[in-house]
């Protein structure tokens, strides 16, 4: 029956969200029956995990393949990150993959998916990949320098708005990060301030990982995320990639827009206040202006011009790439203020210019 169909995709969708069995919210979400339950296994999965109480092992204090694991700095769904100390490699950072992930075929695949696309692309503001590993069965991990500084996500709720110099110094460098990750043939789809570490006192920024990157050129069978199931963040996500397509380097340009949009005004371009809701924005409606997300706020009408093209919603309204989106970004935060009357007068020249007989200013 179809009501015993649809109970059987809920309960399953249900049981991936618990477990954090991302393979079978996927399937489940592609197979519903209908959208409203579709649309409920995805919010599902992009909701926050908690995971106060929840028992999980902490490696701090042991020794994994000549890696001494000290505290953890991090951690999300499917790993944990602990700062560590080798002989040959001095601080490194070790991402570890989850207990409860190690026997998931589907898991362990998009960790070392990860870890292979790291070393694929070299670039100044990528963490360099320095080892690749099993500990032992079942204990992979990846070990990449560490770079010093903090999260730009913590940074910039601290000190938003931030000059827009320093911001289109940071968008430069991400951009020339992605567009690495591009020519190596590799679309990001997670970009997020989380996902980028900045060291104020070199203004350095650092992409962190490919957590859910993917290769241009495999085929869409080839992918370990199907067409149909959305991944990335929602609040930086594409509006194309929503409808669960496979998404172009496009969209990794519209999460750069979003995260010069959030360094520059504190506050992002749609206002929901829930998941669903952020949804339905994303896909019906503009984001909201620049200039008119924050009162008071010191940014030029150049500036919110280019940030906005970048969030066009249709991919072939942004710049052709995410270099040009940095270098409109850069040029506009460079260029002189136009003044009103500086405005008035090229008006007139341009009126007058072919009247010999005009007053001239």
């Amino acid at each position: 029956m179809r009501i015993g169909g649809a109970e059987s995709e809920k309960t399953r969708c249900l049981r991936g969200r618990r477990t954090g069995d991302a393979h079978s919210m996927e399937v489940a979400s592609r197979a519903a029956t209908n959208d409203a339950l579709r649309t409920s296994c995805l919010l599902a999965y992009w909701s926050p995990v908690s995971f106060a109480g929840v028992s999980r092992e902490n490696l701090s204090g042991t020794t994994l393949a000549g890696y001494k694991l000290h505290d953890m700095v991090g951690e999300g769904g499917t790993a944990v990150v602990y700062r560590a100390d080798h002989p040959q490699h001095g601080t490194v950072a070790v991402k570890v993959l989850r207990e409860k992930l190690r026997n998931d075929k589907t898991a362990v695949a998009r960790f070392l998916r990860e870890a292979t696309y790291g070393t694929k692309v070299i670039h100044p503001n990528v963490v360099r990949t320095i080892e690749i590993g099993e500990a032992r069965p079942g204990l992979h991990f990846l070990a990449t320098e560490w770079a010093p500084g903090e999260l730009l996500e913590k940074y910039a709720k601290r000190h938003a708005p931030l000059p827009a110099a320093e911001v289109a110094a940071i968008i430069q460098q991400i951009a020339e990060a992605v567009h690495a990750a591009h020519s190596a043939g590799i679309i990001h789809r997670d970009l997020k301030p989380d996902n980028l570490m900045y060291d104020p006192p070199t203004k350095q920024a650092k992409l962190l990982d490919f957590g859910i990157a993917a290769q241009t050129d495999l085929s869409p069978d080839e992918r370990l995320t199907r067409a149909g199931f959305f991944v990335g963040t929602l609040m930086y996500v594409a509006p194309e990639a929503l409808s669960g397509q496979l998404v172009t380097a496009a969209a990794d340009q519209y999460s750069l827009a979003t995260i010069a949009y959030y360094l520059l005004s504190g506050a992002l371009p749609y206002t929901a206040k829930s998941q669903r809701e952020m949804f339905t924005q994303l896909l019906s409606q503009p984001p909201i202006p620049l200039l008119a997300s924050r009162k008071g706020l010191d940014v030029s009408p150049a500036v919110e011009a280019v940030v906005m093209k970048g969030l066009a919603r249709n991919p072939s309204d942004r710049y052709p790439d995410t270099l040009s989106f940095a270098t409109a970004l850069r040029a506009a935060v460079e260029a002189p203020p136009v003044r009103k009357d500086g405005l008035l007068r090229r008006v007139r020249s341009l009126l007058h210019r072919d009247d010999p007989e005009a007053p001239r200013a």
